[in-house]
């Protein structure tokens, strides 16, 4: 088969590869969409995989062509997703549903080989069916729905109160989305990017605030009320938006960080001071899973973008290339501030 292959660090080429072989309780599918995390910048631009050559590539969907032994959850012809985590199904973590906190996992796309590809092969229970109505570009997007929701998960999530997220990037979105579908006061989204905040507000979001004007926190907290946000999301990963979390917070507000910093992250004493003062709830967020594995994450993103109710807008995909051209694609992450949204790789035949 053909795939995009790394062979080293800013080495990404398009080339033949061995064709993945169907095992008993797994399925091979051929790969239609599939998108560029943010966590593979990294690998092909920082020297950060695990092993060369590498086929990359966990947020995907595409079509089951062929089926191993004892597989009965799906059938050729079906539409999937992928749930791309493998556990160990047997540590004390696997054993108690936290999938995601498996200390010996192994993962599609980094530690076995992935969706940036012909064809790839996974177990039954990874292969999310959706219904074919849903174009494959949207299904490459389980995956970033799924963080969103099981961000609001771990947070202890109800409606009713005002909401904040921070960073509107794709993650950001989804987690509006999710935060309108179970009830929200109001969402608000912060960022720095208009056309980012455009996009929220035509996906739910009631208000939006642009934190490069300099009286954003007067407007944000007129938003809330003056009394700060029941529940505060930061899904940029970015330090100034962190530590903005907690100013943010009302009292007795549960904050949650999804996004993952790759910077430093201090706090002066008064800053740090809020969750005292405030007691609010600080959670952190990890992927996307819960028992029965994978989790409800992916049965309701399956279940509510085939009603309709979590959108898809083409707005949140900057660009789709070729998978041919994935070399082309990843070349605009090294111009700061380029790409905004999703890049997508597609299989031509």
């Amino acid at each position: 088969m053909k795939a995009a292959v790394l062979y080293g660090n800013e080495d990404i080429r398009y080339d033949d590869f061995k064709t993945p072989e169907v095992k008993p309780g797994t399925v091979k599918v051929r790969v239609r969409a599939t998108g560029i995390c943010g966590s593979d910048i990294p690998r092909v631009l920082h020297n950060g995989a695990h092993f060369y050559p590498v086929v990359l590539g966990h947020e995907f969907s595409g079509d089951v062509v062929e089926v191993g032994e004892g597989v009965t959850k799906v059938k050729v012809g079906d539409t999937v997703s992928g749930a791309p985590l493998l556990p160990c199904l047997a540590c004390d973590d696997c054993q108690n549903g936290n999938y995601s906190l498996c200390k010996h996992y192994s993962f599609i796309g980094s530690r076995e080989q992935g969706s940036f590809a012909e064809y790839v092969v996974m177990p039954e229970r990874n292969a999310i069916p959706y219904d074919s109505s849903i174009p494959y570009e949207q299904a490459a997007m389980f995956e970033p729905s799924t963080v969103a929701l099981h961000g609001l998960f771990c947070n202890d999530y109800q409606g009713g109160e005002t909401v904040a997220v921070l960073g509107g990037g794709t993650i950001g979105l989804f987690t509006v989305q999710w935060a309108r579908i179970f009830g929200a006061k109001r969402v608000v989204v912060f960022d720095i990017v208009d056309s980012r905040l455009e996009l929220a507000k035509k996906l739910g979001a009631d208000e939006v605030v642009n934190t490069a004007q300099p009286d954003f926190m007067e407007r944000a907290m007129e938003l809330a009320d003056g009394k700060g946000y029941g529940y505060v999301f930061e899904t940029a990963g970015n330090t100034a938006t962190m530590q903005m979390a907690f100013d943010l917070a009302a009292n007795k507000a549960k904050v949650c960080f999804i996004g993952t910093p790759h910077l430093d992250l201090t706090f002066t004493p008064k800053q740090w001071e809020n969750m005292n003062r405030k007691e609010f709830k600080l959670t952190g967020s990890w992927m996307s899973y819960s028992a029965p594995f994978p989790g409800k994450e992916w049965d309701l993103t399956a279940h509510y973008f085939a009603t309709g109710q979590l959108r898809f807008d083409p707005a949140l995909i900057y660009k789709t290339f070729p998978l041919s051209k994935a070399d082309e694609a990843f070349a605009l992450y090294k111009i700061p501030g380029e790409v905004k949204g999703k890049i997508m790789l597609v299989n031509e035949k």
